[in-house]
């Protein structure tokens, strides 16, 4: 059963095979999906069109959600390759400095501060807000977030303020379109090994640590985070909307 059969979506976020973005646009052309990228720079160019030109029917344009320009560009150019209508979202977009991920919290700049929730919070509400009516009665919105939004998790600093950021506006997005039935929610994922993750100090023990403590004793995969992503955009989460999901095999429960 293809869960998104002849549905059409933009996936921004892809940056290469390890991307959390990436292992949902795997799932969604699997379940039928016709996919829009986008990419940020031209450094990053021939490394996403490399993974995307193998998904049938894709289209993958350049779009850096910092810049407003840039965005409405997107929408426009997709446009002309028959994506006039979205039935999904997916936001899977997050930076900081490195410097403010390697010092406390405390010693944050105030352009770090800045640079982290342009781009890893209000980017969510600017795509949402260029997208427009494009998207379709019943479409659906999923950004990506972590644990840290909620809980102080070591040397996420900046990171987790911007995530908080992130989740509130998801539930604010969600008031304000529900009358058009757009559904948008959030998923907060256990620790993966992106390239985005990989900034933050002392990574792999942040793993360990979860794999040990979590109820299900391991970390989570690409494949499980890319399968509640679906769930959020099929047909069978049409009730909800608002929602932080946590895909982190329990580990948000545990309190010692």
């Amino acid at each position: 059963m293809k869960l998104l059969n002849g549905k059409k979506g933009v996936i921004f976020g892809v940056a290469n095979s390890y991307s959390i973005a990436w292992a949902v646009a795997q799932m969604f052309h699997q379940h039928g999906a016709r996919l829009a990228f986008n990419f940020a720079t031209e450094r990053l160019e021939k490394n996403v069109k490399k993974l995307t030109e193998s998904l049938d029917g894709s289209i993958t344009l350049p779009c850096d959600v910092s810049d407003d320009e840039a965005i409405k560009r997107f929408f426009e150019q997709l446009d002309q390759h028959g994506f006039e209508e979205l039935d999904f979202l997916i936001h899977s977009v997050a930076y900081a400095q490195r410097e403010d991920l390697g010092r406390s919290f405390s010693q944050t700049s105030r352009e770090g501060f800045r640079v982290a929730h342009d781009i890893s919070a209000y980017s969510l509400t600017a795509v949402v807000q260029a997208a427009g009516d494009r998207l379709k009665k019943q479409s659906s919105v999923v950004t990506m977030s972590y644990l840290g939004a909620e809980r102080v998790v070591p040397n996420y600093n900046v990171m987790g303020v911007a995530k908080s950021a992130l989740e509130s506006s998801v539930r604010y997005l969600a008031a304000e379109l529900g009358d058009r039935q757009i559904r948008i929610n959030a998923i907060s994922a256990g620790p993966v090994n992106t390239l985005s993750a990989r900034g933050i100090s002392e990574f792999l023990d942040l793993q360990k640590h979860f794999a040990e403590r979590a109820p299900m004793k391991r970390n989570v995969t690409l494949e499980e985070i890319a399968g509640a992503t679906l769930f959020l955009c099929s047909d069978f989460s049409t009730g909800i909307s608002g929602e932080v999901l946590h895909v982190d095999n329990g580990f948000h429960i545990m309190a010692m």
